[in-house]
């Protein structure tokens, strides 16, 4: 289970400001790439939520929903994203790295430290340290993994409702069957990224 070791491993005052960072959407074939930073002060967050917290891919639905409006409600989060033509015009990666920055970026202050679930870091505006199954082992990057993961989801099922078909609302964006078959009844949407290879040979075949 998380917990705050490498928080406090990281955390050179009492009141230093250490964020997890976490992002959601690098495989799915459609819609957008969610970051979300988190700091879990806790002087405000309950001790009953820190216990709580894991993985998000751990958790149900309902689970995660419940703990995101408590977070939101106790904790400082912060979203970023990359869109479709960002991720077209670099690469998921680069983009990844991108939404990251962006959620930094819209928190309401410049944090101590940064703990960014994942092996690679985005240019950030502190000093940052790449965790490896970060979510599974930082009380912080778990926050992050929900808030981004829920963030997304609900974006989905919005384009889900715009675009109905391809089961976003189910799927996520993901290449199921249920997807597949959408794109094979109804094509490309400019909700898909062109640039991942299912997408990309379908239009190479409609050329």
């Amino acid at each position: 289970m998380p917990d705050f070791s490498l928080e406090h491993a990281h955390a050179p005052f009492a009141e230093a400001r250490i964020v997890g960072l976490d992002e959601v959407g690098r495989g799915p074939w459609a819609g957008p790439v969610v970051a979300a930073a988190a700091w879990l002060d806790p002087e405000r967050v309950p001790r009953g939520l820190l216990t709580r917290l894991d993985d998000s891919k751990k958790l149900t639905k309902k689970t995660r929903e419940a703990l995101y409006k408590a977070l939101t409600e106790s904790a400082t989060v912060a979203i970023g994203e990359a869109g479709v033509a960002e991720i077209d015009a670099t690469n998921i990666l680069a983009a990844s790295l991108l939404a990251m920055r962006r959620a930094v970026d819209a928190l309401p202050f410049q944090p101590d430290f940064a703990l960014v679930d994942g092996n690679r870091l985005p240019s950030l505006p502190c000093q940052a340290q790449a965790v490896v199954k970060g979510d599974s082992r930082s009380l912080s990057i778990a926050a992050a993994s929900i808030v981004a993961k829920v963030t997304r989801d609900r974006y989905m099922a919005e384009l889900a409702a715009q675009h109905p078909g391809y089961g976003w609302e189910r799927n996520q964006g993901y290449g199921t069957r249920e997807h597949r078959e959408g794109l094979d009844r109804l094509g490309i949407t400019v909700h898909h990224r062109r640039s991942f290879r299912p997408i990309h040979e379908r239009l190479s075949l409609s050329a």
